[in-house]
């Protein structure tokens, strides 16, 4: 991988103000991604993976704010930009693939028009040549009969056809870097594995940085250069994921590869990860978020900890790791 990364993002925390409260969502979220590296953050719902991303983009609530930290893309901090530059970033040089493309594709609009709106808006083509270009595009995520197709609207696709779409339109500028957030959310399997292909086939192509955003241990394992592992809003551990699979050090990572579905597990055989994530309102949240579920916990759990490396590329945060 490249010395400087394409994303470094540091000490990343942000909160929510609530009618119940304030809900530190994240904090001190630190990682990088290399040029043309897959990372995926992996955790249960409610760990903050959505939310890192949507700091990154600019893109976060009215409810939420960023309360410390960095991210460094092109020699500049995202989290300090303008709403103005950020615009210009997005789809140009930041792209983003959503849950759910039906909700993120315009219903009243075809689909070949709202590539065209991108090509036009970042990526310098004319009103007489996006048409063509969008069709193109329509092609390289290999949708068939690709000028019948631009002229549909959303609701006339399958879901698995607005989610090539979507990437059509992200990857439409060729940016630096792509953001997936559960981009096979609701498809089948076989679907799944087509969508997860071609995005790496077109992430290789044209050296994108990759973030990969999952509940899917097995998917992030098979498709992803490195595995990031959330919890509650902290970053436990990090490494490869052939190395994460073999030997996963924190309790958390070892505990949700044991909940992770197998070919042959039956239901009643399916593990569960105990307790539940903490209430992040408190003000007495300890230093280790998963401490008080842990089997493992130490007197030593209450003191802070910052992440240390227990092998090459593979770094965890715990006191009393595997």
């Amino acid at each position: 991988m490249t010395a400087i990364p394409a994303l470094a993002v540091e000490n990343l925390s942000v909160e929510f103000r609530t009618r119940s409260g304030v809900v530190k969502v994240l904090e001190h979220v630190g990682f990088s991604v290399a040029k043309g590296e897959t990372v995926a953050l992996v955790g249960e719902s409610g760990s903050g993976k959505s939310v890192t991303a949507f700091a990154v983009m600019g893109i976060l609530d009215a409810a939420g704010r960023v309360t410390a930290g960095q991210a460094m893309f092109g020699g500049a901090d995202l989290l300090a930009q303008s709403e103005r530059d950020l615009a210009e970033l997005r789809g140009r040089e930041l792209s983003m693939i959503f849950q759910n493309p039906r909700t993120a594709l315009n219903p009243i609009r075809r689909v070949g028009q709202q590539i065209a709106d991108v090509l036009t808006r970042h990526g310098g083509a004319t009103r007489d040549t996006a048409p063509r270009l969008a069709i193109e595009m329509l092609k390289k995520v290999r949708i068939p009969d690709p000028e019948r197709r631009a002229l549909a609207y959303p609701f006339e696709l399958s879901g698995g056809m607005c989610q090539r779409v979507m990437i059509a339109i992200a990857i439409a500028c060729r940016p630096a870097l792509l953001i997936a957030d559960e981009p096979t959310t609701g498809l089948d399997v076989t679907t799944q594995a087509v969508i997860m292909d071609l995005i790496g086939d077109l992430a290789r192509e044209a050296g994108m940085a990759t973030i990969f955003i999952t509940h899917d241990l097995a998917l992030a394992a098979e498709h992803c250069d490195r595995i990031v592992v959330m919890h509650a809003g902290h970053i436990v551990e990090t490494a490869p994921g052939p190395e994460l699979f073999a030997h996963p050090r924190h309790p958390y990572s070892a505990k949700l590869l044991a909940a992770t579905p197998g070919e042959t597990v039956s239901l009643e055989a399916m593990a569960s990860i105990p307790g539940g994530l903490p209430d992040l309102r408190r003000a007495d949240l300890p230093p280790c978020r998963y401490s008080e579920r842990c089997e493992r916990r130490l007197d030593l759990c209450v003191q802070p900890l910052v992440s240390h490396s227990v092998g090459e590329r593979h770094d965890v945060a715990c006191w009393n790791p595997l």
